[in-house]
């Protein structure tokens, strides 16, 4: 009778777990045996800082792989991915409701960007305000392997968010 009301249990309780976001790392989203990226050039002290945001005005630096290749297999799937948003679309109120999800802050903007499969294209009814940016942020949503193209970068993914919200380690 216990295994039966186990058994029970598990298969009432099995939607409310299989339809829970998917932790997604960004070394996942690079298919096995291609290259990784290259590390993201460090700023250590204030007269770099300054070149970099005066780089800004500037042309934007070359990306370092703008068709790089993604993993099939994680299209369609419900993920929850962690990151720096970078803004493409900002409305009146000042929420980002259009931005680049990238994995590490200053990528597009104060250094070259990822190659594509280190990117993705947010679009969000909510958004995020500008003032909250400089702190990463938990996206979820379902992940599409579909590429796009802006001013700042070759994207790899796509992805309409369900959920935005200040990061924090899980732990995992």
């Amino acid at each position: 009778m216990t295994r039966i009301l186990l058994a029970l249990l598990l298969t009432l309780s099995s939607p409310l777990w299989a339809g829970e976001a998917r932790e997604l790392t960004w070394a996942e989203m690079i298919p096995e045996g291609a290259p990784p990226p290259a590390p993201p050039a460090p700023i250590h002290d204030l007269s770099q800082l300054s070149d970099a945001l005066n780089a800004e005005a500037g042309p934007a630096a070359s990306q370092q792989s703008p068709a790089a290749p993604v993993v099939k297999a994680l299209d369609g799937q419900e993920v929850k991915l962690p990151g720096y948003i970078v803004p493409l679309d900002v409305t009146e109120e000042g929420r980002v409701t259009e931005f680049l999800l990238v994995p590490y802050f200053g990528a597009c903007i104060h250094v070259p960007p990822p190659p594509s499969n280190q990117i993705v294209h947010v679009k969000s009814e909510l958004g995020v305000l500008m003032d909250a940016l400089y702190q990463p942020f938990w996206i979820e949503g379902p992940l599409q392997v579909k590429s796009s193209s802006s001013e700042l970068a070759e994207a790899g993914y796509q992805m309409e968010a369900s959920k935005i919200y200040p990061y924090e380690s899980t732990g995992s």
